[in-house]
């Protein structure tokens, strides 16, 4: 990004290690909502989602094992890219260590903005291989045209728990905008969405949780509650259990290939609540169910390494609301052109003053 002439101003605020969604930092404190002072701009890359929002900043950087992306984005009405695994390498200025296998196979680097114009021009000065990064891949930034009309898969209510009606009337209104853009959209769900989200879940949990010794000597008692509580409901898998969840992945990869031949762009929500009120991911004992379960159409991208651009369709009740627009491998393209389609007909929200 330097190289390319932008200008760092500054460092934005995440949660502890980025293992909560909730931006609340030992170190710098609480980050809030700039649209509802009382609620969260999620995690882990809250701070410059917020900056974002408020427009002290055109473009950011951030990271995602879990959302880390697309969670602030939602949550503070901007646009946020994911990348595919491998598209944008994991080679910053501060030199590399080798983290566990699910980070080595699951984080990606990429942008955040406020438009998808601008998500666009990041993702081509940040994509490409570079040797400090070995699965790091050089894939041509657009791939082969679909056959017209391009078919969109719309998810109002993904599988597995609940969703509430402002998002289900956000991602409905993504889908019009895409229809009346030329785009040939149904309602129909991908395969396995309840598995791939156990698959991720388990998987964070056992190595993550094999790293407890380390992170209970940097995390603060809130951050250490949360994660501690999201683990027990994934409970701790033995190895046997980590070689089938590998072969789950694969499994699950499989069946969502051959639903990308058939229906190139996936729209549905990011998350499937509205955002919470600070502190209650850990406020009680079903506290980290419910993030799950808000989150549930997050992580199957991250587990089967997919991009998706979020890209927000408008305010509800005083909060943002938004869409993840997910396609294959490598795709990127389909996702932003799909996304920008959805701008172009619903607007964008930010920047905003803050609201008191």
């Amino acid at each position: 990004m330097k190289v390319a002439g932008a200008i760092p101003i500054g460092r934005t605020n995440m949660p502890d290690m980025g293992l909560r969604l909730h931006t609340d930092s030992a170190l710098y404190g609480l980050t809030r909502n700039p649209w509802h002072l009382g609620r969260t701009v999620g995690g882990s890359s809250g701070g410059e989602a917020a900056a974002l929002a408020t427009g002290m900043t055109p473009i950011g950087l951030g990271n995602d094992i879990g959302g880390s992306l697309r969670n602030p984005a939602f949550c503070c009405g901007i646009a946020s890219l994911k990348p595919s695994f491998g598209r944008i390498p994991h080679a910053s200025s501060i030199e590399p260590a080798s983290g566990p296998m699910v980070a080595q196979m699951m984080m990606v680097q990429g942008p955040m903005a406020r438009t998808v114009a601008d998500l666009r021009i990041g993702l081509g000065v940040l994509a490409g291989a570079h040797p400090r990064d070995p699965m790091s891949y050089p894939a041509p930034l657009n791939g082969p045209t679909p056959s017209k009309p391009i078919r969109v898969a719309l998810v109002p209510h993904p599988a597995g728990g609940t969703t509430a009606t402002s998002v289900r009337d956000g991602v409905r209104s993504a889908g019009a905008a895409l229809e009346a853009s030329g785009y040939k959209v149904e309602e129909v769900s991908p395969p396995m969405v309840e598995a791939a989200v156990e698959t991720w879940g388990r998987w964070i949990a056992w190595e993550f949780g094999s790293l407890r010794a380390v992170l209970n000597t940097v995390m603060s008692a809130d951050a250490k509650r949360f994660f501690g509580a999201f683990s027990e409901l994934f409970g701790t898998p033995t190895y046997d259990d980590s070689v089938l969840l590998m072969q789950t992945r694969h499994q699950i990869a499989r069946a969502w290939s051959e639903f990308f031949a058939e229906y190139p762009i996936i729209v549905g929500p990011t998350w499937c609540e509205p955002q919470f009120a600070h502190g209650y991911d850990i406020a009680g004992p079903n506290s980290a169910a419910d993030i799950v379960n808000l989150m549930r159409f997050v992580t199957p991208m991250n587990l089967l390494g997919l991009p998706v651009v979020c890209v927000p369709t408008g305010v509800a009740a005083g909060l943002p609301t938004g869409v993840q627009v997910i396609g294959d491998r490598f795709r990127e393209d389909l996702c932003l052109d799909a996304a920008a389609a959805i701008e172009r007909r619903l607007g964008t929200i930010t920047p905003i003053d803050v609201v008191a």
